[in-house]
């Protein structure tokens, strides 16, 4: 065991600083009304000591904890073997971590994790909540509304129980995928099927919409459901092999969706891009540069959309605190929808 080290307090820096110990408070807890020289001395004295502010006392003066939790509506399984995810985390984590809070990752795996979370949330643990990935029947929403924890979701929401001022992070699934379609009509395909995401999720009804759009007369047979994952893509793509022999090329909901299809349309002796041409969506390098051959997809900023969605949760935590010198003049934050843009490969 190591020995146990007596931490500064902040009558030690009080003392060093040669200020009152409010004035030392009102510093470090980021409070206003100190002068300058003032700030300048307790700041040397804090660098000096290594005085660390302790966290339950500081929330006792802030009304904050400085802690954000992270509400992935998915099985950890999905959630650690699914690029996405990753790359969403990273962004939310490097926001969070400029300005100096903590990242509470919360997962749930079915109905009773929902209400471990649901407690989580109004037990004044976090000071807010980033919630993505959600299904149309979630009741995480009404949970999270019921602990009235400011929120900020990833993704259009699907719900429509009358709640407003939802604040959210999504990007143009429908345009980006009226892109890719045009992207194959463009190529003169003729018999383009559609591999749909979850259709419990916003994102995979916004793309089957973009992709009907342009294919208005479509027949149904080539459009098969997926689930965002590469073994729903494969099992999609096998169905339409079957039903529609003669298809000519294939806009996936997913990059993960577009390497199952790959695998299988390899199986079957279709050469891609000459006989099938395939499109994803979302342009996570680690898949898309790395399928045979490099898949032609739409690209979101995913990371960025993370950290979007914390930056904005930071902008509303800083309306409902304006005595910390914040600006309560300052809008409200406004939901933000990101552009898409096609990436063009070697499969399309």
């Amino acid at each position: 065991m190591t020995e146990t080290v007596q931490r500064p307090t902040l009558e030690a820096v009080a003392a060093r600083a040669g200020v009152s110990r409010a004035t030392v408070s009102r510093v470090v807890n980021g409070g206003d009304g100190v002068r300058e020289p003032l700030v300048e001395r307790v700041r040397r004295a804090v660098e000096e000591l290594g005085y660390v502010p302790n966290q339950a006392a500081r929330s006792l003066v802030t009304k904050r904890h400085d802690a954000i939790a992270v509400v992935v509506a998915e099985p950890e399984t999905r959630v650690f073997a699914d690029p996405f995810f990753a790359l969403q985390l990273r962004g939310i984590s490097k926001e969070l971590t400029a300005h100096d809070n903590q990242l509470v990752l919360l997962l749930t795996e079915g109905r009773d994790d929902h209400a471990r979370v649901g407690r989580y949330l109004a037990g004044g643990h976090v000071d807010g909540a980033l919630v993505f990935s959600l299904h149309l029947d979630d009741p995480l929403p009404g949970l999270i509304q019921r602990a009235g924890v400011p929120t900020v979701f990833g993704g259009r929401p699907g719900w429509s129980d009358g709640t407003s001022g939802v604040v959210y992070v999504d990007s143009d699934n429908r345009g980006g995928a009226r892109e890719a379609v045009r992207h194959l009509v463009g190529l003169g395909r003729t018999r383009i099927a559609h591999i749909t995401g979850a259709l419990d999720q916003t994102s995979a009804v916004d793309r089957l919409d973009g992709f009907r759009d342009v294919m208005a007369d479509v027949d149904p047979r080539l459009i098969a459901e997926g689930d965002f994952t590469p073994a729903g893509g494969e099992r999609a793509m096998r169905e339409l092999l079957d039903r529609c022999p003669g298809l000519d090329a294939v806009f996936a909901a997913n990059d993960l969706t577009a390497a199952g299809a790959l695998r299988v349309l390899r199986e079957h002796g279709r050469r891609v891009p000459e006989d099938v041409a395939v499109v994803g969506f979302d342009d996570m390098l680690p898949v898309a540069e790395q399928t045979d051959p490099p898949l032609t997809t739409v690209r979101q900023d995913i990371e960025e959309m993370g950290r979007l969605m914390a930056r904005l949760l930071l902008r509303g935590l800083d309306r409902l605190h304006p005595d910390e010198g914040h600006d309560p003049a300052v809008g409200a934050p406004a939901s933000v929808v990101t552009p898409t843009t096609l990436v063009r490969r070697a499969s399309a």
